[in-house]
């Protein structure tokens, strides 16, 4: 079982930092996020994370990770939809299912349950929040859409509350993750 975890988070982690290192590299050439660039990524981090919820309200071991899940279910649906509405009302594309690398997370955490399920989840959520942070942050400073860098500037704060809650869920913390702390203080 042990196995099962290292492998499930060996994947999620390096389909985070695939897509994160895409990100920078997109950052680095161009300097700017565009705002279809932001609807693409949020739609897709949204979906993957009430997905990611539902997998836990059903495979986690935890009332602290269950209730957690509850929240993040009820968050990041009205935040997807407003976010699909102003992407609609605008004729920004938004893309239908998650792309291959938030698919083989979901993937390899399905696999999981009780306790291991618990412990990979919340590293996940810490991971998944940092990135969303950063996305949104990039938002609310370079989005050229006053309304899609005002969802961003609005949606911040409940980023970050859901970071915090985060760090405290089983095995947030756990196995020297010392890198948590920047996102936070931002």
């Amino acid at each position: 079982m042990r196995r099962i975890l290292m492998t499930a988070a060996l994947g999620c982690g390096i389909a985070l930092l695939a897509a994160h290192a895409s990100t920078a590299q997109k950052s680095d050439e161009s300097k700017t996020l565009t705002d279809n660039d932001f609807v693409a990524k949020a739609a897709v981090g949204g979906s993957t994370e009430v997905a990611l919820a539902k997998l836990a309200t059903e495979r986690g071991e935890s009332d602290e990770v269950k209730s957690f899940a509850r929240q993040m279910i009820t968050d990041h649906t009205k935040a997807n939809q407003e976010l699909l509405t102003l992407a609609g009302r605008k004729q920004i594309p938004v893309p239908k299912t998650v792309d291959s690398k938030h698919q083989k997370c979901l993937d390899e955490m399905a696999r999981l349950q009780g306790s291991e399920f618990d412990r990979m989840y919340g590293k996940q959520m810490v991971k998944d929040h940092e990135e969303t942070i950063g996305l949104f942050e990039a938002e609310s400073k370079q989005g050229q859409d006053a309304e899609l860098k005002g969802l961003a500037e609005r949606l911040l704060p409940t980023l970050r509350d859901h970071l915090k809650m985060a760090r405290k869920l089983p095995g947030a913390g756990q196995d020297g993750d010392k890198g948590d702390d920047k996102a936070a203080s931002k």
